[in-house]
């Protein structure tokens, strides 16, 4: 066997993190040499600070519910394998992907499916399942900033609200939130080529 096999060897759960992910086993190892390096406490795990040096989070609008979303039910650290399972929302999707796996096996978090339901918790903050004009509006703020007045922005969450709220509830359900994004690519959009 050559090196690169026996290296991934020290990954922990490297076989399972693989099939729950999709990584190939050279991403894995790379990804696994970030996690180490974002320890600098050499702790075996990640938190919150840690995922903070990451420059492209520090910059995105939505770098702290990105964040967020490593430490669900309150949690308070991250270790490697859940460090994974985050990031392989935004692996791009392959023709190995579809074409291969088995339809007993769960569906891969870089689907379509997931990656939607991961967008959708970015909005949904407060966890009940629709996306109010209140939570879209928090995340227009986010995005445009001051470049738009808050009365630009409250009609915009408004309209896009209404647009997408089917039954009238004045919210968007999960999918509302699916169909109304529909037409979009959705999985390269949600993708970073580096994740391969």
């Amino acid at each position: 066997m050559g090196s690169g096999g026996s290296r991934a060897a020290r990954i922990p759960d490297a076989e399972l993190i693989r099939r729950e992910t999709g990584f190939s086993q050279a991403s894995l190892l790379r990804l696994y040499h970030r996690f180490r390096a974002l320890d600098r406490n050499k702790k075996g795990y990640l938190c919150r600070v840690d995922l903070q040096q990451i420059g492209a989070l520090a910059v995105n609008p939505l770098g702290d519910r990105i964040i967020d979303s490593f430490f669900p039910d309150g949690r308070l650290q991250v270790d490697f394998r859940g460090f994974v399972k985050v990031l392989a929302h935004f692996r791009p999707v392959d023709d190995e992907d579809a074409g291969t796996r088995d339809p007993e096996e769960p569906e891969l978090p870089n689907s379509r499916m997931n990656k939607l339901r991961f967008a959708f918790q970015l909005y949904d903050q407060d966890r009940d399942g629709k996306i109010s004009q209140q939570e879209m509006l928090q995340v227009l703020r986010l995005m445009v900033g001051v470049q738009v007045t808050e009365e630009q922005l409250e009609s915009i969450a408004d309209r896009t609200v209404q647009e997408a709220d089917e039954d009238g509830d004045g919210a968007v359900s999960f999918l509302e939130f699916t169909k109304s994004l529909e037409k979009m690519n959705v999985e390269q959009k949600m993708s970073i080529r580096i994740l391969k």
